[in-house]
């Protein structure tokens, strides 16, 4: 699964994350790569880790991929170019769980 998103500029968590020198929170970033899962028909349990290597600012373009691992895993990986955002792992709904 991959696909793309554009941070908006005038996103409402880049004002107060931090003032002068934007960035985007983690969570916005998780919750846009859930949202995009989600769009795919993959729900997500748990968030088993995450890795942030690099700050996303307003304007820039990002990459967000998502493998498949053993054990109801899934890997993930958000880039900016050949600049790595974030990634880690997710455990992923699987039939029949609630």
């Amino acid at each position: 699964m991959q696909f793309e998103w554009t941070v908006p500029p005038d996103h409402p968590s880049l004002a107060g994350h931090f003032p002068g020198h934007p960035i985007l929170p983690g969570v916005v970033l998780l919750d846009r790569l859930q949202l995009g899962l989600k769009a795919a028909d993959i729900g997500v349990n748990e968030i088993s880790n995450a890795k942030f290597s690099s700050p996303a600012r307003p304007g820039e373009t990002l990459s967000f991929s998502a493998q498949p691992q053993s054990a109801g895993g899934l890997s993930f990986r958000i880039d900016c170019g050949e600049r790595n955002i974030a990634s880690g792992t997710l455990r992923i709904e699987t039939a029949g769980a609630q």
